[in-house]
C-alpha cells in the first residue's frame, strides 16, 4: 500500500497530454530538464555505492530486545522483559574486501548499565563483479559470567552470503552455523531449564546436548532512492526485505541486523517471541520465522540516521507468534 500511495502521488502531479502545439511562453521547467544528465548522475551515484572503497564506520544503534531474567519468585522462575539495548560498533572496510568490526552490547539490567557482551568480526566481501555479491565472516563472542538474564552458549558464528545484484528485486541466500564450549553451555544450564520448565511443565535434561545450532535464509529486497532531497550532497534510501528464516536453533544466535555502511551485507537478526525465548527441544530442521524489515535511512555527506521496523512471526511458538521490533542506528562513514 505505501508503494501504490506513492506511485498515485507522482501520478497526480501529472499533467495529461495536450494536443495543442504550445507556445514559447508556455514552455514549462520540467522541458528545460536535460534528463541525460540526470540519469547519469544517478548511475554514477549507484556505482559510488556499490563499487569496492575503503572507509571507517563508527554508529551507535538503539533496540528494544526481550531479555530473560531470573527471579525469586517460586511461582515464575523467569522473568521475560523489555529492554533497551544499545550497541556501538566501529569498523574498517578496505576496498579489497576484507573487513574488520567490532560490536559491543548494553542494556539496563534494572541495576546498573551492563555492557554484558562484545564481540569482534573479520570479514571478507567479494564486490569486484556488478552482477553479485558474496562474503563470509566468522564473529567471536565474549560475554559475561553471572549475568542475571539469559544469553546464547554459542559464542562463535560462521556467516556467509551470496547476493545476484541484476535484477530489480535482489534475492539473497545467506547461512549462519554457530557453536560454543560444554563449559559455555554449562554456565547457562541451569537457566535454561528453568525456562523449559515453565514452558512445557517438566525439566529436560540432556548430557549428550551438542551445543551448535545452523540457520538457512532467503530474503527479496529492493532499494528505492531519492537524490538531493534537502541538499545536493544528501539522499534517502528505503528498503523493504521480505526474508524466511529455517534451522535448527536449539540455543539461539546472538544475531543483529547489519548497517547499509557495509552495502553488501544484507544481517541475518531473527526474532523470537516471549514464549519461544530463543529455545527448542528439537534439533531439526524446520521452518523458524517469515520476517518483512522496513528499513530506512537518510545520509549527507558523512553521516547517516537508519530507522528501522520489523515484522517478525516465529513459527514454532506456541502462542504470541508475531512480533514487532523498531531499530535506530546513527553514525558516520569516513
Amino acid at each position: 500500500m505505501a508503494f501504490l500511495s506513492l506511485g498515485f502521488g507522482a501520478l497526480s502531479q501529472q499533467s495529461s497530454a495536450d494536443s495543442v502545439i504550445a507556445s514559447a511562453k508556455e514552455i514549462t521547467l520540467s522541458d528545460t530538464i536535460n534528463y541525460d544528465d540526470l540519469f547519469q548522475d544517478f548511475d554514477a551515484f549507484m556505482d559510488s555505492i556499490l563499487s569496492p572503497q575503503s572507509y571507517f564506520l563508527a554508529s551507535l544503534s538503539a533496540v528494544k530486545g526481550y531479555y530473560n531474567f531470573e527471579t525469586k519468585n517460586t511461582a515464575s522462575l523467569i522473568e521475560t522483559s523489555k529492554k533497551l539495548t544499545y550497541s556501538p560498533t566501529l569498523g574498517y572496510y578496505h576496498k579489497s574486501g576484507i573487513g574488520i568490526t567490532s560490536n559491543g552490547y548494553i542494556i539496563n539490567d534494572g541495576s546498573d548499565m551492563n555492557f554484558y557482551q562484545f564481540s569482534l568480526t573479520p570479514s571478507f566481501d567479494y564486490l569486484q563483479n556488478k552482477s553479485f555479491a558474496t562474503g563470509f565472516s566468522f564473529t567471536k563472542f565474549v560475554t559475561k559470567d553471572s549475568l542475571p538474564f539469559y544469553t546464547s552458549p554459542l559464542q562463535n558464528e560462521l556467516y556467509a552470503y551470496f547476493t545476484y545484484r541484476k535484477t530489480w528485486i535482489r534475492p539473497t541466500i545467506a547461512v549462519s552455523y554457530g557453536w560454543g564450549s560444554r563449559s559455555d553451555y554449562m554456565k547457562r544450564e541451569s537457566v535454561i531449564q528453568d525456562i523449559r520448565l515453565r514452558r512445557r511443565g517438566y525439566t529436560y535434561i540432556n548430557t549428550e546436548e551438542s551445543v551448535s545450532d545452523f540457520s538457512l535464509m532467503a530474503s527479496v529486497r529492493h532499494d528505492f532512492y531519492w537524490l538531493d532531497v534537502i541538499t545536493f550532497n544528501d539522499h534517502i534510501r528505503f528498503t523493504p526485505q521480505l526474508a524466511l528464516t529455517s534451522g535448527t536453533q536449539k540455543f539461539g544466535f546472538n544475531q543483529s541486523s547489519s548497517t547499509y555502511a557495509t552495502v553488501a551485507r544484507t544481517g541475518s537478526n531473527v526474532l523470537y517471541s516471549t514464549d519461544n525465548v530463543y529455545l527448542d527441544d528439537q534439533l531439526k530442521f524446520q521452518p523458524l520465522s517469515l520476517t518483512m524489515y522496513l528499513r530506512g535511512e537518510y545520509s549527507i555527506g558523512k553521516f547517516f540516521i537508519q530507522p528501522q521496523l520489523v515484522f517478525d512471526y516465529y513459527f514454532p511458538a506456541s502462542s504470541k507468534n508475531f512480533n514487532t521490533v523498531f531499530s535506530l542506528n546513527l553514525g558516520l562513514m569516513f
